[in-house]
């Protein structure tokens, strides 16, 4: 499933490398409505889970899930899954505004929960979360994939941890798409359904600047959208930025779009600038245009000089791994529970504050 033109089913991989003995970890999927659920379910996968049981009522996308994942057997109905004793977690592509539903239903079953990126898509279902992880002690985790599943991003992390580039000041994010709008399904088109650019998309780049600063939280201080080219879908959102100030006085931004050209070999040339004291670091996450079609690229420019790394098989994709242990042993070493739900939390913010506009100037001026 690893295509890298189209980013709906777009799934990287690594060496496979358990961190628990085979069977331990049984994983149950509700709702494959968008292809993220290939990339979580691989990860998982090469970190010793196995991906046991799925309920998804389209029975086309069950029959490619299963070609993907042999070993995985239908289940008659969601209940089914969310009810099964061994399932230890349960991980869910759905419809963006029904993932916060599905993640309650499994936490009061006694599991933990592993959603797509946006979990939620408003503050009522936030707080819902934050309520039933706190009565029930389970998991809520989201696949953040812009980070989690870029090993430049995972590479810069390390990077920024051992001070490469001292403190880090600023941090910008470009996270272009492309739309393939042929293929896309009635609720991507519905703002109340994927909750907007900045909460969709958004949640990503605010999770990476968040953990790049080494913050808990931000604040959103201003933020734009507009609907620049899909005018025959009046509920969708083709663009959005957001500037925020982090708590620690890291300054961030990020753009996040649905304007990847036809002629580029990714799905999107996805990129992050890290400024710190000492120095900066730039990824450039799937391709290096008209250079080199792989991704994974690091810039990094300190007081010794200039290097370029090519972080491609060089750490892999520790999120999933410390995932299952931290769901097995109750500890929190991947992300913490603070961590997710401030990502989310945050770009539910900058949505809300966001300045509507268009190529006729402003919609609304909030």
């Amino acid at each position: 499933m690893q295509i890298k033109h189209d980013g709906q089913t777009y799934a990287p991989k690594s060496k496979a490398a358990p961190v628990c003995a085979k069977g331990e970890f049984p994983v149950g999927v509700i709702g494959m409505d968008h292809g993220h659920i290939y990339g979580m379910c691989t990860g998982l996968c090469e970190a010793g889970a196995e991906i046991a049981l799925a309920w998804e009522p389209d029975g086309e996308k069950l029959a490619a899930f299963q070609k993907a994942f042999p070993q995985v057997k239908a289940a008659k109905s969601r209940e089914q899954v969310l009810e099964d004793p061994s399932i230890k977690l349960i991980a869910s592509a759905a419809i963006p505004d029904e993932r916060c539903g599905i993640g309650i239903e499994a936490m009061r079953q006694g599991k933990d929960y592993f959603a797509d990126k946006p979990p939620l898509v408003n503050k009522a279902q936030l707080a819902q979360a934050r309520k039933t992880v706190a009565e029930t002690g389970k998991k809520f985790g989201v696949y953040f994939s812009e980070r989690l599943h870029v090993e430049a991003a995972v590479y810069a992390g390390d990077l920024i941890k051992q001070g490469a580039i001292g403190r880090v000041i600023q941090i910008a994010v470009l996270a272009p798409h492309r739309l393939s709008a042929p293929t896309r399904p009635a609720w991507f088109w519905d703002k109340k359904r994927y909750g907007g650019i900045l909460t969709d998309l958004g949640s990503h780049q605010i999770e990476q600047i968040l953990f790049f600063a080494g913050a808990k939280t931000a604040k959103a201080i201003c933020a734009r959208t507009a609907n620049y080219i899909n005018g025959e879908h009046p509920g969708f959102e083709d663009f959005g930025d957001a500037t925020l100030i982090c708590d620690n006085g890291v300054a961030g931004y990020f753009r996040a779009d649905w304007f990847t050209p036809d002629g580029l070999g990714a799905w999107g040339d996805g990129r992050a600038f890290i400024i710190g004291t000492d120095g900066y670091i730039e990824t450039r996450k799937y391709i290096n245009p008209a250079h080199d079609k792989d991704g994974d690229h690091i810039i990094l420019v300190d007081k010794q000089g200039e290097q370029y790394i090519k972080a491609a098989g060089t750490c892999g994709f520790p999120y999933f791994g410390r995932f299952i242990r931290d769901c097995l042993d109750r500890t929190e070493t991947a992300m913490t529970q603070e961590h997710t739900f401030a990502a989310i939390e945050l770009a539910i913010e900058a949505q809300e504050l966001a300045l509507e506009t268009g190529v006729g100037g402003f919609v609304n001026t909030r």
